[in-house]
This record gives C-alpha cells, structure tokens and sequence, in this order.
C-alpha cells in the first residue's frame, strides 16, 4: 500500500492566539485538484506568490491540537516553518516519499535514508 500521509516537526512551531506552539502535523500527498483549484482564487490572481498558502491549507491535514488548517494558519507561520513546508511538499511529492539519496563522505558510496521529523 502507498504512503498518501506524511508526518512532520516544525522546526519553531505555529503560535496559535491563546499562545499554544503546534509543532507536530501531517501533511497528505497533493492532487491535480490541489493544484489546479488555487489558480481560481481571486487572491492568486492578484497575486500568484498566495498559491502556496492556498496549497499548503489543503494537503496539511493536522498541526498539533488545531481543529482547523486554513490560509490564516499558514499565512502566521514563522518564515523558517513556511520554507520547510514548502520543501517538504516538494519532496514528498516529487519522491512519493521523504527519503532522500545521500553519498557517504569516506566510501562514496550511495544510499537512501528516510529523513525524521525535526526535533526528533
């Protein structure tokens, strides 16, 4: 069976207003829908840099205890949260999965590993 759902750690966490940090989440593989409803928005059409806001709000399925994942949640994410958001939908995306290929530096040899959430 394919992996459809992919866990992740921010690496500084989304403030929420009663002052909560949700770190821990899930974020699902993307559809053509995903990708293609967005471009309707007004929002994208004034400004196609809210794409990716509208994209993440979609295929995030859970952050922490937030009962709901909109544009909102995304647009208050601390810069570094957002960038690692955004690679990680790159990667799972482009991949199907999180691992990645990497070189040893001794042997040179090649090998995937299965990236960990940071903070774990």
């Amino acid at each position: 069976m394919q992996q459809t759902q992919f866990p992740f750690i921010l690496p500084q966490g989304y403030l929420d207003v009663e002052g909560n940090i949700h770190r821990e989440g899930m974020m699902r593989l993307s559809t053509a829908q995903d990708e293609i409803a967005p471009l309707r928005d007004p929002r994208v059409q004034r400004n196609p840099g809210y794409l990716v806001i509208i994209l993440l709000a979609r295929v995030i399925t859970q952050l922490g205890t937030l009962e709901q994942i909109n544009t909102k949640v995304i647009e208050g994410l601390f810069s570094g949260d957002f960038v690692y958001l955004q690679d990680f939908y790159q990667r799972i995306n482009q991949n199907g999965h999180s691992r990645l290929l990497v070189a040893c530096p001794h042997c040179q040899g090649e090998f995937e590993v299965e990236t960990v959430p940071l903070g774990e």
